[in-house]
């Protein structure tokens, strides 16, 4: 006895079928081509036919109207004869029509048709903005060919009605096709949407996978920013001023952006990236003296929600440069290198600059540098605060030495003190008394009674 279904099968076969349904109206393959109608691929080789069988006693001539050019019917660019006609390494302007003829009469005419099969779409779905369309792209790895072309369907989930159609465009500086998505009306925020492509020329077509999205779920990712300017600062050689703008697409009003920056000169290859920024501009602090950086600014939500914008336009700018310095980069050359400190005190020495003449002789560089008026302002000033200097020494010791010289030819006796013993003299031997001290009269005064040795003498 066979077991009845499961109670999940049901809901399944409905869901396979409404999915088949719906693949249903979105065919997706490549163009009909007629029995005329030769596909060549890009770069290959293709042999045309011109008759099954041909008489040997006639020449068989071939032309091409190429595609797009204006010549009259049956009066192309003349080719090779014969029967057989080789064509090597096909190009997408070989595409067109050839004719063999013999002499005036027609034998046949064929299209040729050189494209390359489409690639899988990989779609990713965004908003430039919370209150935009939902845009829809994927990129492309090489250039599609001239008659590819791009469609996308769009309906709500789980419904059998029918999908809404919009034909892509293709970008080819940024080498994607981008659609966008006409949603339902009536179309609820939180409803899933289901998205389907398709890419087709003469030569395939593929279809890239269903995605489901719902309009409340799409991620923003802004446009770029616009108008990135970079700036020299005055007197400031290490210094870059960048100034942008926020995209059309962006109103701050609601929401704000903020935004990264990533700089290099143009010898380095990598890039140096600041993060965080919320302002307009940024200063580049540490470039390089008088070399040109290139700066690109790319946008984010501010809340960090969505993704990455694609990077700016490349924008250049030059550091500010001294006009008197004869290293900067309009001289002949230079010789300052930046160290990994980002200090420039090494000089490498004039000879390695020098140039060789024909007969062998050396010539030296044909610029020297110039005396700036500054430096001869310094050493004058210098000079004249020493010679200032020494004429105050000079003046200073002659007014010491002549002091001095006064003071050594004064009176004799004026400004000196005599010397007065400090204490009595000694007794005499004999008992007569040889001096007298009376007492002085007047505090100071000392009397000196004159000795009389006549007595002694005898």
């Amino acid at each position: 006895m066979a077991r009845p279904p499961g109670p999940l099968l049901l809901p399944r076969l409905l869901l396979l079928l409404l999915l088949q349904f719906a693949a249903a109206g979105r065919p997706c393959g490549p163009s009909g081509l007629s029995r005329d109608v030769v596909l060549g691929r890009l770069g290959a080789n293709i042999t045309l036919i011109c008759r099954d069988e041909v008489p040997a006693n006639v020449t068989v001539r071939w032309q091409v109207e190429e595609r797009g050019a204006a010549v009259p019917r049956g009066r192309g660019r003349p080719l090779a004869e014969g029967n057989v006609l080789l064509l090597r390494w096909l190009r997408y302007e070989d595409s067109g029509r050839y004719i063999c003829s013999v002499g005036s009469r027609l034998l046949r005419s064929l299209w040729l048709l050189v494209e390359e099969p489409p690639e899988t779409p990989r779609v990713s779905c965004y908003r430039r903005s919370h209150d935009k369309d939902v845009l829809c792209e994927w990129p492309q790895q090489t250039k599609p060919s001239p008659g590819t072309r791009a469609m996308l369907w769009v309906k709500r989930r789980f419904t059998a009605e029918n999908a809404t159609e919009q034909r892509c465009r293709y970008f080819s500086k940024a080498r994607k096709f981008v659609c966008r998505v006409k949603v339902p009306p009536g179309t609820e925020d939180t409803k899933h949407l289901v998205v389907s492509t398709c890419v087709s020329n003469s030569a395939s077509g593929l279809a890239g996978e269903d995605k489901i999205i719902t309009l409340s779920g799409v991620p923003v990712k802004p446009d770029p920013p616009l108008n990135v300017t970079v700036e020299a600062l005055e007197k400031a050689p290490q210094w870059l001023r960048v100034n942008w703008s926020y995209p059309l697409s962006w109103d701050p009003r609601f929401y704000w952006l903020r935004f990264q920056v990533r700089y290099r000169p143009e010898p380095a290859p990598a890039f140096v990236e600041v993060d965080q920024v919320t302002t307009t501009w940024l200063d580049i602090r540490d470039a390089w003296r008088g070399t040109k950086h290139v700066v690109q600014v790319r946008a984010q939500d501010e809340f960090g929600h969505g993704a990455w914008s694609e990077w700016s336009r490349e924008a250049v700018g030059t550091p500010w440069t001294d006009p008197r310095d004869f290293t900067s980069e309009k001289g002949p050359f230079s010789s300052q290198f930046p160290m990994e400190d980002d200090s420039y005190e090494v000089t490498l020495p004039p000879e390695l600059f020098w140039e060789d003449r024909a007969d062998g002789s050396v010539m030296e560089p044909s610029a020297h540098p110039v005396a700036s008026p500054h430096a001869f302002l310094v050493a004058g000033g210098s000079l004249l605060l020493g010679i200032a200097l020494f004429v105050g020494i000079v003046v200073r010791y002659r007014q010491m030495w002549w002091t001095g010289r006064q003071r050594g030819t004064k009176p004799e006796g004026e400004g000196q003190h005599m010397l007065v013993p400090l204490g009595l003299p000694s007794p005499p031997l004999s008992d007569t008394p040889l001096l007298s001290y009376p007492t002085p009269t007047a505090p100071g005064t000392l009397h000196i009674t004159h000795l009389d040795c006549s007595s002694s003498r005898q």
